[in-house]
């Protein structure tokens, strides 16, 4: 079963104009182990005693679930996640040439000097330790194997490979993830970003090619366009790929409610998997189909992430979703006053640019 490690409270929280407070984030972890997470990355200790605060709070929770925090490869980060108490670590480095120049100097030696000062103690302190590969979508192949072999002689539990700027495509996913993955140094974590709107995809592709563990965020949330959605990808790999995962739609829905609110970021009506309006089947023909089987224009049914399925009178209903409201009031419409009424309202819909209201289709039809 692929491994996904939430970082909502870590990577999410770096969005612009976000910030949670300690109640939201024990709320929001609490929430994240129920709706299914299996790991969870809460914060950067290095920030201040504040966050270590929290971050300790977590920690008490006692969720059963590996915590992590995140660190750059320094002995002080690391000591400022040892006082916290967390089991796991990610240790992240720059690894292209652009941010190696920027906060290194072009030191390449400097930075896996300190990676192996830092994973040693890790290790010591019997850590699990991710090192975080900073933009490993623009680095150099070379320099990454170097990286993983250090890794691997350290015992190293895992890479995550960043796309910092999102910039890969699905099918570059797959095949670096897949070239990575022959090398059979470390375990591969995907961290995605969404900047071309291919976040969550370019994840799925590094599963495909190998990669065991993903990173997301609860609605996508995160600095610039965002994260790999965690909604997206539990619920894919529940239904496309079939994992055995138990999803609980209450615990699911309220996880999403309270993100949004503690993120003030409200979710739009055609998000996927938790926009209310994904149900909704308004087309003549699809309605139709759906009157008769409900697997004939959904994926997964609306009660499996808390929603429900609606049919809106709009421009394009046919006379199926005139019949299906009218037959809820126990009206047994006629087929020539049905083929009358259509018209007339898909010019209001059209007119005044909001849908019909079941209870004014009732009046419309026994004025005819």
């Amino acid at each position: 079963m692929v491994n996904i490690n939430d970082t909502t409270l870590r990577d999410g929280e770096q969005a612009p104009f976000v910030a949670f407070n300690t109640k939201e984030k024990l709320d929001i972890a609490q929430l994240l182990f129920k709706a299914g997470a299996n790991e969870i990355e809460v914060g950067i200790p290095a920030m201040g005693k504040k966050e270590q605060e929290d971050i300790k709070e977590i920690v008490a929770l006692g969720l059963g679930i590996p915590i992590m925090s995140w660190n750059r490869a320094i002995m002080s980060d690391l000591e400022s996640s040892l006082r916290c108490g967390v089991d796991s670590v990610d240790l992240s480095i720059p690894v292209s040439d652009i941010l190696i120049d920027l906060k290194y100097r072009g030191d390449k030696n400097q930075i896996l000097k300190n990676l192996e000062e830092v994973i040693r103690v890790a290790k010591e302190q019997n850590l699990k330790v991710c090192i975080g590969g900073e933009d490993s979508s623009r680095a150099n192949e070379g320099f990454l194997r170097e990286i993983l072999s250090l890794g691997h002689e350290l015992k190293a539990d895992r890479f995550r490979y960043c796309d910092t700027v999102g910039i890969l495509t699905p099918m570059q996913s797959f095949n670096r993830i897949s070239s990575i993955c022959e090398l059979n140094l470390l375990e591969i974590e995907m961290h995605t970003h969404n900047d071309f709107g291919m976040a969550t995809a370019n994840a799925i592709a590094g599963i495909e090619a190998g990669a065991i563990s993903v990173n997301t965020t609860v609605i996508g949330l995160g600095e610039r366009a965002g994260n790999a959605s965690f909604e997206q990808i539990l619920m894919s790999l529940t239904y496309q790929f079939k994992e055995k995962r138990e999803i609980d739609s209450d615990i699911l829905k309220k996880l999403v409610n309270q993100v949004s609110i503690s993120a003030n970021k409200p979710i739009d009506n055609n998000f996927p998997i938790v926009g209310e309006n994904i149900f909704s089947h308004e087309s003549g023909i699809h309605a139709n189909a759906m009157f008769k089987d409900n697997l004939a224009y959904e994926a997964f049914s609306p009660e499996s992430v808390g929603l429900f399925r609606n049919f809106p009178i709009g421009k394009h209903s046919g006379t199926s979703t005139l019949k299906y409201h009218l037959k809820a009031f126990g009206i047994i419409a006629e087929k020539s006053k049905l083929l009358t009424l259509l018209p007339k309202v898909r010019e209001i819909v059209t007119n005044r640019k909001r849908v019909i209201e079941p209870l004014e289709l009732k009046e419309m039809y026994l004025c005819l």
